[in-house]
């Protein structure tokens, strides 16, 4: 009987193996599968479409996680040809599909936003813009820090080596090479750690440094000795486990083979595999059934979350308004306070409203941006010139959220546009159900360093006397709450450039 009872549990194990790896092949979509497929024989083109339809397909399905493995995979095609534009402007598509999902928690959300985030660092890197790839990475360390998952640990230490000595900072590549060599010498992750190697002593032939190289080759030798001598320890140790597990199951089934009939070993075998079938239906639904219960629980306290965030901000604006009354509001930093407290309740009840989508109304378009761009006429420096090129169409827009951004971003051109400048406003029809907005002007423009930030809250300490910072993101979150989005046109040098996408 025990023999037996070895024997059937082997096959049950044997089972639930098969049963598991035909789920992770039953998740990939069909469009998935063909672009895996065209990608191996080096078809860039057709695996880089099937992916976007893959993405796309995904996305329409709900399956965030699916989608953003599709996004990514798209965008390495894009920049293996050197397609870096089209590369950028898709990452912002698998940015959004990410935000819109509420069904996934805080730390998933992470987790795929760093590897949306590790695309950008590639690209940066292969174009050399070091200031680029340094932003990404740091946002790739914040994001693995929320993300709390070993994998994602791992593959950001071996992104922080790589990016150090891609730039050529040998010290800090050094000391975060170190980290990841240990820790994933330790875990087995050996082709991670032998990948770094190759760009050091890549770089260091690139740079001529022959000490470098010299001591790294020598250290990248006696790492392999150890990692072989590892593995052929292990091997050693798996053949011998083999031949013991081989041994032992010849001889259950030759004592099996003499002590039952035939007849009887297929009646138990039928019976094992009736059981093991009930065994795994009961478990398949109870990890459905407790994952489910999971995952309600994860949104009801993402949603008590938000709620309770939104609740106190407004709070804060409520408890300071009575005091704020009293005061004089002709002074400048009464007046400041007075709309920080109103701008902090609006950005808090954007960011956590209900999700109903913002209402839409057919427009005028010609006529709604013309009026816009009057209201800022006497704001404007001498000399500048107003240009409004909207087609007579009407479009259906939610007129309130659009009139809000549109009046600030024409507030922001008015002030930063100089003396005999331009500042024009556009609308065009993208697609059946797609429009922009495209605002620029020939001012200063925006640093480079501080475009990164331009839309997120609360990033600085300010004088609220010159702007509180929340125009923006208010802006922004508008905009979200339409189902779009608002951009900077980071390819816009010449002054600044703001894309608002709006989605009918």
């Amino acid at each position: 009987m025990t023999m037996n009872r070895k024997f059937f549990i082997s096959l049950i194990g044997m089972l639930l193996c098969c049963v598991v790896m035909m789920a992770q092949e039953i998740q990939k979509s069909e469009l998935q599968q063909r672009a895996e497929e065209e990608e191996s024989k080096g078809k860039v083109a057709s695996a880089r479409s099937l992916y976007l339809r893959a993405f796309d397909d995904y996305v329409a399905k709900g399956q965030t996680k699916e989608s953003v493995t599709c996004g990514t995979k798209a965008t390495s095609l894009y920049y293996k040809e050197s397609l870096y534009k089209e590369a950028f402007e898709f990452l912002h598509n698998v940015d959004r599909a990410i935000a819109n999902d509420r069904k996934l928690s805080g730390s998933e959300k992470a987790e795929l936003r760093y590897y949306v985030v590790k695309e950008r660092l590639q690209m940066y890197t292969r174009l050399k813009k070091g200031a680029n790839a340094k932003e990404q990475l740091n946002a790739m360390e914040s994001l693995a820090n929320a993300a709390k998952d070993d994998d994602v640990t791992n593959d950001m230490l071996y992104s922080k080596a790589i990016y150090y000595y891609s730039f050529g900072q040998t010290a800090e590549g050094n000391a975060a090479f170190k980290v990841m060599a240990q820790k994933l010498t330790a875990q087995k992750e050996y082709d991670k750690v032998d990948d770094v190697y190759q760009t050091l002593i890549k770089n260091s032939r690139r740079m001529g440094n022959a000490s470098m190289l010299a001591q790294t080759y020598s250290s990248y030798i006696a790492w392999k000795d150890s990692v072989n001598a590892l593995a052929f320890a292990d091997e050693i140790g798996a053949l011998q486990q083999q031949i013991k597990t081989n041994e032992a199951s010849i001889a259950e089934k030759d004592s099996l083979l003499k002590t039952r009939k035939a007849v009887i070993v297929a009646l138990c075998i039928l019976t094992a595999i009736l059981a093991g079938a009930l065994v795994l239906g009961a478990f398949v639904l109870l990890y459905f059934v407790s994952a489910r219960r999971k995952q309600n629980n994860t949104i009801k306290m993402a949603n008590e979350s938000n709620a309770q965030k939104a609740k106190f901000i407004c709070n804060i604006a409520n408890y300071m308004e009575p005091t704020l009354n009293k005061l004089d509001s002709s002074k400048p930093e009464v007046k400041a306070l007075v709309d920080f407290s109103k701008h902090m309740q609006t950005f808090a009840e954007l960011e956590s409203g209900s999700s109903e989508e913002a209402e839409l109304e057919d427009t005028q378009m010609q006529a709604f941006s013309e009026e816009l761009v009057e209201e800022i006429k006497g704001k404007v420096k001498s000399g500048v010139s107003l240009v409004v090129n909207v087609p007579r169409m009407t479009a259906p827009i939610n007129k309130e959220y659009v009139t809000h951004i549109l009046r600030h971003l024409l507030a922001n051109a008015a002030f930063h546009t100089p003396e005999n400048g331009k500042i024009t406003l556009e609308f065009k029809k993208r697609s059946p159900h797609k429009y922009q907005y495209v605002l620029t002007d020939s001012g200063e423009g925006i640093p480079e360093e501080k475009r990164g930030s331009i839309f997120m809250p609360f990033v600085e300490v300010r004088d609220l006397t010159k702007g509180d910072g929340l125009g923006l993101p208010i802006c922004r979150q508008m905009a979200v709450k339409m189902g779009g989005d608002l951009e900077i046109d980071t390819q816009f040098t010449k002054g600044a450039r703001f894309v608002l996408e709006m989605h009918a």
